[in-house]
């Protein structure tokens, strides 16, 4: 188990690991090199199964000449619509090495959203995962003419289906198992050059239809590269893939990371197992936005109620030792042995349990990213002795263009810049990033294109932010976001909804008050901690919605607004709230498929509830 002062497994790699310019010739060396050790596992039916990498190699080079015989020509686009598992990953380097061009679709779309980014990616294929997936294309197929074959990973309920149009997985692979030029697989791979374009990921955007970023063979490549030596990675490691693989963060640094590194991939058996798979998995590596590691802190918190007057008093002693390392750890003075024999000591009685409760008692490195997270929360897990390392980019950077390392964190700052590419502060406070991972631009439009890469090669993120003098960036909100009250004073809301986040019963919150007296916010509870609270305490209630509206949930959820006023100048804190009576899924439209609240949206569709805030002053 790895403790705060044991640095030895971060030494950065500046080797290259695997050859090649384009993901298709990675692959195809990382295959050679690796032959029979095992890259992939995915649990079905209660039991994991394992993929070589020689057996991955078999599986793409059937994909990718079953999809040549279908006539598929290079630089055509393919879309995928899946939940995380091998089969996405499969499809993903099938169509890569068949000289293709891969675009994610995410699982929660809807079929009207679906037919877009078919229609704006000009996908001429589609795989998507079983019957649900199938429905949404057959739903909108007669709108794209451009639509050849849709292909199925999972053929359950679908024995008896016959449409010319839909074949399963296992009929294309044996397609190019029969092809009669099994050499054409080498010559495809090696037809993409290094400025191509490789993969589509569509933003998913809190505002406006979603715009398809282009991200090259290079790009790619360079940035995998480059996160080695920041995030150093072997096949001594074990990842667990859980994030939508259509989001750059699962795509390019899980599955394309780990393609290049060795590390093993254990897919989750669906998104409601993350938890119970973690555990059984407990991976060296783990990589989750703020939800996640929020979620874990949740369920520790909300354990500890349950727990005796005892085990309570020695958590926490266990974790106010673990505060004493991690402080002085963040601060950058030595730790003496004294401390460091009590927090051994901490760790046999508490914190390693913890640690095995979450599923990282073998985590050598935790990494967040993807939206802000409470520093507070970044503090909790070092206590544990986790390193929790905070990184910060966007797909049109090809992924995290900051990190902290190990080293030396600062909860709350991203790190400074990755060393295989630039980031500074604009005059106006926006972070700017430059270098090879900058996406090629927009797909079919260039106007926003040129409106977010300036003439000089920088790429504008739309994030405010600050520098120290190590280097260290801090993000302060979203240019757009940036709250400036009727009384002049600019407020950055995330900072209050990430103190607010880091509540066990509150997933979620938008802070309002632009141009208003008073800041205000929209809070979404956690239906599975409140709900055990209000069973504790005789609350009655039927459903969500009643939950919401329980006068005892309200005080509950008053209080922790409270406590985090206490955090806040007066201009800055919460005077009023209202509790959202639904519980928002990916599904939802208020939702990104990413789990972030469309801000614009929510504000627009509660209005009244907001109206009622300010009117009851």
């Amino acid at each position: 188990m790895s403790v705060l002062w044991d640095l030895s497994r971060f030494s950065p790699r500046h080797e290259i690991v695997v050859p090649g310019d384009t993901l298709p010739q990675m692959c195809l060396h990382a295959v050679r090199q690796r032959g029979d050790a095992v890259w992939l596992r995915q649990k079905e039916l209660g039991i994991w199964q394992s993929t070589t990498w020689r057996e991955f190699g078999e599986i793409v080079r059937e994909i990718a000449l079953g999809l040549v015989a279908l006539g598929f020509a290079p630089g055509e686009t393919v879309s995928i619509l899946s939940n995380t598992r091998r089969e996405w990953v499969f499809a993903d380097f099938g169509v890569l090495t068949a000289a293709g061009i891969s675009n994610g679709i995410y699982p929660t779309d809807s079929p009207e959203q679906v037919e877009y980014l078919m229609t704006d990616s000009g996908s001429v294929y589609i795989f998507v995962e079983d019957e649900e997936q199938l429905d949404k294309v057959l739903t909108v197929r007669a709108r794209l003419p451009q639509l050849r074959k849709i292909f199925v990973f999972d053929m359950e309920g679908l024995q008896r289906f016959q449409d010319p149009q839909v074949m399963s997985l296992q009929a294309l692979r044996e397609l190019g198992r029969r092809y009669p030029d099994p050499a054409e697989w080498e010559r495809r791979i090696a037809i993409p050059k290094p400025e191509d374009v490789a993969v589509l990921i569509y933003t998913s955007g809190t505002t406006g239809k979603p715009k398809g970023a282009m991200l090259t063979h290079h790009n790619i490549v360079y940035t995998v590269r480059g996160y080695n030596t920041i995030i150093a990675q072997d096949e001594q490691d074990e990842r667990i893939a859980f994030l939508p693989l259509c989001h750059v963060a699962e795509r390019v640094g899980g599955a394309f990371f780990a393609l290049y590194t060795g590390t093993k991939l254990n897919f989750v058996e669906n998104p409601d197992t993350v938890p119970e798979n973690v555990r059984e998995i407990a991976p060296t590596v783990m990589v989750a936005v703020p939800r996640v590691w929020e979620k874990f802190y949740s369920g520790i918190t909300i354990a500890l109620k349950e727990a005796t007057p005892l085990q309570q008093a020695v958590y926490r002693w266990a974790i106010g030792v673990g505060y004493q390392v991690a402080d002085r750890y963040v601060a950058g003075e030595p730790i003496p042995g004294w401390l460091k024999t009590l927090f051994r000591v901490a760790r046999f009685v508490a914190l390693a349990n913890v640690r095995r409760a979450i599923g990282i008692d073998r985590a050598r490195l935790l990494i967040t990213g993807a939206a802000p997270i409470s520093p507070d929360l970044v503090r909790w897990y070092l206590a544990l002795g986790a390193h929790m390392c905070e990184v910060w980019g966007q797909t049109e950077s090809c992924g995290a263009s900051t990190a902290t390392p190990p080293a030396k964190i600062k909860p709350g700052r991203i790190g400074p810049a990755a060393p295989f590419c630039e980031v500074k502060v604009a005059e106006s406070g926006e972070l700017l990033i430059r270098g090879p991972v900058v996406f090629k631009g927009y797909l079919n439009q260039p106007q926003k294109t040129a409106e977010t890469i300036d003439a000089d090669g920088w790429l504008h993120t739309g994030d405010v932010g600050e520098v120290d003098a190590d280097g260290y960036f801090r993000i302060t909100d979203r240019m757009k976001d940036i709250i400036i009250t009727a009384g002049g004073k600019n407020v950055t809301p995330s900072e209050i909804e990430n103190e607010l986040k880091f509540s066990p019963y509150i997933t979620d919150a938008v802070v309002i008050g632009d141009r208003r007296p008073y800041l205000t916010a929209l809070i979404m509870i956690d239906q599975e901690n409140v709900e055990k609270w209000a069973q504790d305490h005789d609350v009655p209630f039927s459903n969500y919605a009643s939950l919401t509206r329980a006068p005892e949930v309200i005080e509950l959820i008053r209080g922790e607004v409270e406590r985090v006023n206490k955090k806040f100048a007066r201009v800055e804190q919460v005077k009023q709230f209202r509790l959202i009576d639904r519980r928002l899924t990916a599904e939802d439209e208020e939702l990104t498929p990413t789990m972030k609240l469309k801000r614009a949206l929510v504000q627009k569709k509660y209005a009244p509830l907001i109206e009622e805030m300010y009117g009851s002053a």
